[in-house]
């Protein structure tokens, strides 16, 4: 045998000895139906856009619609983790539905990144992180605006669940702090076809500003009461109404509102010197070149930092596991914990054992709907 010969022999031995590391799973579970499909659809158009592989691995993507139907989004997250050997779950599209999976992830120490702005109590928090933006942080840009706008007292109506308790209780606190008077607080259902009732109620209090608290096109049904009912004080809205479709279900009852958003809705109009401009135009392009022209949605963004979350954790959980197994998926957790400046389309993500949602205000901008498009006006003007 020549050298050469001997070399090539050396390093096939080589690579027949390496380990044959299994692909890693990924468990989707989005709303493509239901009360919350103008948040899933754009959710589940992201997931086919994924890279495949990640640090040389290969990614397999289980995507399952769960109808906005928290039932379906447990036995969904167990599907993942019984039949697929998920390693991590992304979802879901509600907070009902992200907190059904949220048990599952808890329950078999499964990484979850949730893409709806769920509320858990410490013993619950450690398997699940999220990419949408804290309530906190976009209550206290719309405090500040309201303040900066001369809003003396506050009306508040929001979905009858988590969303809309979680906004309850974060807005009050950011309100109060601006020195504005909650004077009137009204819920509803995501599947409501009426809220006359409660309308009526906030339209009488007469407040000088109202926060409508809910998400996707079921955010409308309020604003449009309330214009129905004349109301002349101004509407704002929250991050959770940031699509499209908001806004054609609206129509010109929703124009002049004002909302907190990721900075991905209106990526073209941030300076050049925002962290998140890039990769927002990037991704941008990359879903309009697909599903077309004016088509990208704050939601499906969402979708994207989680896989960015994910594809930064990946490499140094690699070196802890394989693929399929406790240690792999306690690395990745501990992975997406420990993540620095991990640069996503709705801003910047830092991670730590107390904040499992890492953004600061680096993830929001204000937005005026004009002419039915999203107009930037910064944090308080």
């Amino acid at each position: 045998m020549t050298p050469s010969q001997r070399i090539a022999a050396a390093i096939a031995l080589c690579f027949a000895a390496a380990p044959a590391w299994a692909d890693i799973n990924v468990g989707i579970s989005v709303s493509a139906t239901g009360p919350a499909a103008s948040l899933g659809i754009p959710e589940k158009n992201t997931a086919a856009l994924l890279p495949t592989s990640v640090a040389g691995q290969k990614i397999n993507y289980i995507v399952l619609d769960d109808a906005t139907n928290p039932t379906e989004a447990n036995k969904n997250a167990r599907k993942f983790v019984t039949e697929n050997s998920a390693d991590i779950i992304f979802g879901s599209s509600a907070v009902p539905t992200a907190l059904a999976i949220a048990e599952v992830a808890t329950e078999t120490k499964t990484p979850q990144i949730a893409l709806a702005p769920v509320e858990l109590p410490e013993a619950r928090k450690a398997w699940v992180f999220v990419v949408p933006q804290h309530n906190a942080v976009m209550a206290s840009a719309l405090a500040q605006h309201m303040k900066s706008s001369g809003v003396k007292t506050l009306g508040f109506i929001g979905f009858a669940d988590g969303y809309g308790e979680g906004w309850a209780r974060e807005m009050t606190k950011a309100a109060e702090a601006a020195g504005i008077k909650v004077v009137a607080s009204e819920r509803y259902n995501r599947t409501d076809t009426s809220v006359t009732g409660q309308v009526v109620k906030l339209v009488s209090a007469n407040p000088d500003a109202i926060l409508v608290a809910g998400s996707g096109t079921p955010a409308a049904l309020p604003q449009t009461a309330l214009v129905d009912r004349n109301y002349k004080g101004k509407i704002y809205q929250t991050h959770g109404a940031a699509n499209k479709e908001f806004v054609r279900v609206g129509g010109k009852a929703v124009e002049g509102a004002v909302l907190p958003v990721g900075p991905v809705v209106v990526a073209s109009q941030l300076p050049d010197s925002h962290p998140s401009k890039k990769v927002g135009v990037d991704y941008t392009r990359l879903y309009e070149e697909k599903y077309g022209a004016g088509s990208v949605s704050s939601f499906g963004a969402h979708m994207w930092d989680a896989y960015k979350l994910f594809e930064a954790a990946v490499p140094v959980a690699l070196k802890a596991g394989q693929p399929g197994t406790p240690a792999f998926r306690q690395a990745l957790r501990d992975a997406i914990e420990s993540g620095k400046e991990v640069v996503g389309t709705h801003g910047v993500f830092n991670m730590s054992a107390t904040d499992h949602y890492g953004h600061d205000e680096r993830a929001r901008v204000l937005v005026r709907i004009e002419k039915g498009d999203w107009k930037l006006i910064g944090d308080s003007k």
